[in-house]
Order: C-alpha cells, then structure tokens, then sequence
C-alpha cells in the first residue's frame, strides 16, 4: 500500500472517503528517462563493446542460390495493422500527456476515438493471428531459451557452443511482444470501461457504474499502462531506426526484405520460406 500511495495521487470523495484519481505524474518523466537512458546504454555498448555475431553454421550451401533476392516477411494485413496501431497509440501517448505537461487543448474527443481505433484493430489482429498467421511464432520455444543461455554464457566469457540463427522473430522481440500485451491490454481494458464517464457513441454516459474506489484504482492502472507505454515506444523507435535493423523496419513497410539479411540473421529451419518451382516464393503459413 506504500508503493501505491506514493506513485498515485488521492483525493477525499463527498463521502469522506480517501480514495486514488490517478497516477503521480511524476512517472512521466521517469518512464520517459528510462526509455531515453535504455537508447544511451545500448547505443554505447554497440559503439564501443559488442562483439561480432558468431552464429553455428547450419545453412545449406545451395539455399543461396536457390532463394529469390527478396524474402517476404509481412502479409498486407499485418503491415496495415501495424501501422494503423502505431497512429492510434502515437495519438493516445499525445493526447493524455501533453495536457499534463503543460499544452493545453481540448484532448478527451481525440483520445477516446484513438483508444477505440486501437481496440478494433488488436481485436483484428488477435483473429488474424490466431487463424491466418502461426499464432505460436511470437512466442518464447524452448530453442530461444537454449540459444539465449548460450548467448549469456559467452557474454561471461564462459564456454559455450555458438547460438543458432535466429527465427522469424528473434527472443527479444517476443519479449517485446509480451510487455506490450501486457501494457496494452491493461490499457485497453480499463479504458473501455472509462468510456462510460464520457459522452461518446457507443453507450449513455454512465459515471456510477463503479465505486469511487475501484475508479480511481483503474485510472490508477490505465495512468501506468500509458507511461509503461512511454519507455516502451521509445526504446521500439529506436531500435526502428538502428543501422543494423533497417533491412527488418523496411520490410513493415514493403513486405520483404534482402536475401543477404535473410541468410546472415535467420536460421531457415527455423523460420521455413517455401520455394516454389517457378522461381516465385511465398512464406510459409507457419514461418
């Protein structure tokens, strides 16, 4: 209860009762500083320690030649959906926060309409995923936890056998993946129900559907979902950016990328690309 008081804000209600508006907005600042230190840190340790990437050779020598010069990666849904997410959360981090530091403007109206963008479009991915993508792809296997062990290992000057080449989504970004579902559906979630204490199209307004209480308790969470949000996006932009990673940012963009990135970063048994006789290719439905 400590912790909770001193990252929330309280207020007395008409009751009497002491109860939590929203988070302290201080953690703007810290969730915004965290992600900024993260870039900082990394940045620095690529410049000036990371070692050359050392993978078990596992590749067939005729693969080369017999993959196109572009691997494609993302369908058209999954680049729309992506990007049309990506519009709704910039909006949402813009119009809850810059009010609290300072810029004023009439931000409720735009804020709930990217809130229900949002919802819709992780509502199309979730069915997308599940019955057009291999729903498991994003998720930590058990060659993840091996390779990353490797990985520690020889970061500790500890001998270890190479870590294979990564699959189609490397062990950082499903853990990305993770954090995001976790702070996204606890934004989404809490945020459905406050669309009731505004006027929107949905349904009437309705600011007693909870306790005092248990509103402040999901202001509380939604305000930490969102600053969560805040490093989050932060640290995904810059790693968007990074030299090393453009050829993957383009391919959200074009659907494909270079035969030459393919190779010296993935592992084709575990990210399968399908060649088809006529020298045209399409991606496994489970790659």
């Amino acid at each position: 209860m400590g912790i909770l008081k001193s990252i929330t804000e309280w207020a007395t209600n008409p009751w009497g009762q002491n109860v939590p508006i929203h988070i302290a907005w201080f953690l703007i600042w810290v969730a915004a500083l965290a992600g900024l230190l993260f870039l900082i840190v990394h940045a620095i340790y690529v410049r000036y320690f990371a070692k050359a990437e050392e993978y078990a050779d596992d590749s067939s020598p005729t693969l080369a030649t017999a993959l196109p010069k572009r691997i494609p990666r993302h369908s058209l849904a999954a680049r729309l959906f992506h990007w049309i997410m990506a519009a709704s959360m910039f909006t949402l981090l813009i119009t809850a926060f810059l009010p609290k530091i300072g810029l004023q403007f009439d931000w409720v109206t735009y804020h709930w309409i990217a809130g229900s963008v949002l919802t819709v479009s992780i509502l199309f991915h979730i069915v997308h995923a599940s019955f057009w993508l291999d729903f498991w792809a994003i998720w930590p296997d058990r060659a993840d936890l091996i390779d990353a062990r490797r990985r520690v290992l020889r970061f500790m000057g500890r001998p270890a056998p190479p870590p294979r080449k990564f699959a189609k989504y490397p062990l950082e970004n499903k853990l990305y993946h993770g954090a995001i579902i976790a702070t996204g559906l606890a934004a989404i979630g809490t945020g459905v129900f406050m669309l009731s204490r505004v006027r929107t199209i949905f349904f009437p307004r309705n600011p007693y559907l909870f306790s005092d209480m248990t509103w402040g308790l999901m202001y509380v969470l939604h305000g930490l979902a969102g600053v969560g949000l805040i490093a989050l996006v932060t640290v995904h932009v810059y790693f968007a950016v990074r030299p090393e990673k453009l050829d993957i940012t383009k391919s959200m963009i074009f659907g494909s990328m270079r035969r030459e990135f393919y190779l010296k970063h993935y592992d084709p048994q575990r990210w399968t690309v399908r060649i088809q006789p006529s020298d045209s290719i399409s991606t496994d439905r489970k790659a």
